[in-house]
């Protein structure tokens, strides 16, 4: 079950990364009326004020192939069973974690950063279940 858990959220964070990612991206280089986004349903460059970034072509490749390919990576290596697994495991839970905590900085709160920093840390808790390193119920008491 510890596994699973892990799993589905290492995926979850995965797909949407990935796809997220590839919006921003297209978006930015065919522009949203071209992909038949409505205007206002668009991410505003308004955003993107303060940040290093005057467009969402840098956050877009960076949260697709950082942030998505770290846990597609994660999620691969646990399926598999692979000893690097757990390291890779608590890598994507620290990336998401990271990413969040950059993108406070920068744009206003979006209830999504607390569903992804949620993520991010039930993927290290999940994984500090995996691998026995705590229980629900602490057996030393």
């Amino acid at each position: 079950m510890r596994r699973a858990s892990l799993l589905v959220v290492l995926g979850m964070v995965a797909l949407t990364s990935i796809i997220g990612g590839k919006v921003m991206v297209v978006g930015t280089l065919l522009g949203p009326e071209r992909l038949g986004i409505p205007s206002d349903m668009a991410l505003p460059l308004e955003l993107l004020q303060g940040s290093p970034f005057s467009t969402y072509l840098v956050p877009g490749l960076l949260l697709a192939l950082i942030v998505g390919g770290i846990h597609l990576g994660a999620f691969i290596l646990l399926i598999r069973r692979h000893p690097w697994a757990p390291l890779a495991s608590a890598t994507a839970g620290f990336s998401i974690l990271i990413w969040i905590f950059i993108q406070m900085v920068f744009v206003p709160f979006s209830i999504l950063q607390a569903v992804y920093f949620a993520a991010g840390l039930a993927e290290l808790g999940f994984l500090l279940l995996l691998l026995d390193l705590i229980d629900r119920q602490d057996r030393r008491m």
